[in-house]
């Protein structure tokens, strides 16, 4: 580390709000990363079934559209004792008519019986059949039927799994019948998507290298979406996270599919990535070096939400990085798209686009530009004052990550913005970190104000915008911190003295809001400039 940057850390540790370093700033935005992520299951389906249109459709079939010989001939219905009698026995033909009328009732859209068809003994079953390569079309049905058991509860998917089948799906990967192959990788995706410990089973058996080889010029967007999805679902959960030297390996294909055309495809590789992102700063690196930046910055302009929210969720979780990696972001251009994301008609969208900023503006002075320069600061402004709760909870982030590390300027600016009223409507909230977030970012600017002689100024603002009598009533808080933060800021910024200083100081008023007085010193340092 140079002198200049020993000097700008020792700053950053000095002046942070109440001890609040950069580190310490980047440790809440990865808490905040997870507490984004509760509702994982609304942004990716983790499993999900083949289904059938009806009970004797067969049209759903990759076999079908790949012969090209749909079957017209409504099959006769099989009771479960058939079913089973048929699925044992040793006549090929019935084990196929038996397997194929499983899985037509598992595929069914409503309610399917996937417990009972465990407790017949199918399961076994439908995996010793998956090792018939003289019987693709067996080996097809059995893996269809096994992709929609595991489609169930996680005790339905770890039976499908404890009793061998993964292995056998892993070498239909490899099946010269592409609709076998992509029925295995279907069954897979299920398996590898109920949670960490599947996840990493699958991993272990093999699955990586013969899954990435499908990741070709000539798979169709049908079996590639498959494909994309189970590799997502091999990169995601957390606790604990995917062993990274194997799921690294899916980054060069990643950064393939995220240039596809296909929406589904192109939303499923970010997801991916935003699963590789959510982590300790090596892991990010190492999708930087992918080269999956610029295209992810680029995806931040479409008019798909499914695109936008897994892209921005990536490119956020890449800002929670150093600074040398928040730059990356920055310069490919992504803060350009933040105005329209700040008003997008999503409110996950806007919510997550004012976390990504609060992490740009936890960074450098160089970084906290980049986001004044952008224009970003009036379409934050409007968030706080107009966003739904959860974006206004962000959107007092980035307040707080400027004003701990921001500039003279860089803070005035905020207030040339108007930044305190909105921040004293807020106080009104009953979230108490919330609560504690705001009083932080008012202590900070009423800090700067006083280092140019203009605490009286702001401190009028506060009270002119009634943020004064929420400060004063929350000096009965019941939470300790918040009576701390409210004591401190009457005693040391409303108190007499305050009060005659900011008569001296106080700001006449034009069209364009408040006009502070500044000495030349000041202004020549870059201060405070209303």
């Amino acid at each position: 580390m140079s002198a200049d940057d020993r000097s700008s850390a020792a700053r950053m540790r000095n002046f942070k709000n109440r001890g609040k370093d950069s580190d310490e700033l980047r440790r809440r935005r990865q808490e905040t990363s997870v507490e984004l992520r509760k509702a994982k299951k609304d942004d990716q389906i983790l499993k999900r079934r083949n289904i059938c249109l009806t009970e004797e459709d067969t049209a759903t079939s990759p076999l079908q559209e790949s012969t090209n010989k749909p079957s017209t001939a409504k099959q006769p219905s099989l009771t479960m004792e058939e079913i089973v009698a048929g699925i044992v026995g040793s006549d090929k033909s019935m084990q196929l008519t038996a397997v194929q009328a499983a899985r037509k009732i598992l595929s069914r859209e409503r309610n399917p019986p996937i417990d009972t068809m465990i407790q017949a003994g199918i399961v076994p079953h439908c995996i010793r059949f998956l090792t018939h390569a003289d019987e693709p079309q067996l080996q097809f049905e059995a893996a269809w039927a096994l992709t929609n058991i595991a489609s169930g509860t996680s005790e339905q998917t770890k039976f499908v799994a404890n009793q061998g089948a993964v292995p056998h799906l892993i070498t239909l990967l490899s099946s010269t019948e592409q609709h076998v192959a992509e029925q295995a990788v279907w069954a897979l995706g299920n398996i590898a998507g109920d949670g960490p410990e599947l996840r990493d089973y699958t991993i272990s058996c093999g699955i990586v290298a013969p899954l990435l080889a499908l990741v070709r010029p000539d798979t169709n967007a049908h079996f590639l979406r498959n494909v994309t999805w189970t590799i997502s679902n091999l990169c995601r959960n957390k606790n604990p996270p995917p062993p990274f030297d194997a799921v690294r390996q899916c980054l060069p294909a990643l950064a393939h599919l995220i240039h596809h055309t296909d929406t589904e495809v192109v939303t499923d590789a970010c997801w991916a990535l935003s699963y590789l992102t959510d982590g300790s700063n090596d892991k990010i690196e190492h999708v930087i070096e992918a080269g999956v930046v610029p295209r992810l910055v680029e995806l931040l302009g479409s008019e798909e939400a499914a695109i936008i929210s897994p892209a921005l969720r990536t490119l956020g979780n890449i800002v929670t990085g150093s600074d040398a990696q928040t730059d990356t972001v920055v310069k490919a251009g992504a803060m350009r798209y933040f105005p329209r994301l700040l008003a997008h008609s999503k409110a996950n969208v806007v919510k997550e686009a004012a976390w990504t900023i609060s992490n740009v503006t936890a960074g450098n002075l160089q970084q906290i530009q980049a986001v004044i320069d952008a224009g970003l600061l009036g379409p934050v402004l409007e968030v706080l004052q107009k966003g739904d709760y959860r974006s206004q909870r962000e959107a007092v982030w980035v307040i707080l990550n400027l004003t701990s590390g921001g500039s003279q300027e860089q803070v005035a600016e905020l207030c040339r913005l108007g930044v305190i009223k909105p921040l004293c409507d807020l106080l009104a909230a009953e979230d108490a970190k919330l609560i504690t977030v705001i009083l932080d970012a008012l202590s900070n600017v009423l800090r700067y104000a006083e280092q140019v002689g203009q605490e009286g100024a702001v401190a009028l603002q506060v009270e002119e915008c009634g943020g004064l009598d929420r400060i004063e009533s929350l000096q009965t808080h019941e939470n300790e911190t918040i009576y701390n933060k409210a004591v401190f800021i009457i005693g040391k910024y409303f108190g007499d003295d305050d009060e005659e200083d900011a008569q001296v100081a106080a700001p006449t008023a034009d069209a364009a809001g408040f006009q502070l007085s500044v000495d030349t010193d000041a202004a020549t340092a870059g201060g405070f400039q209303f």
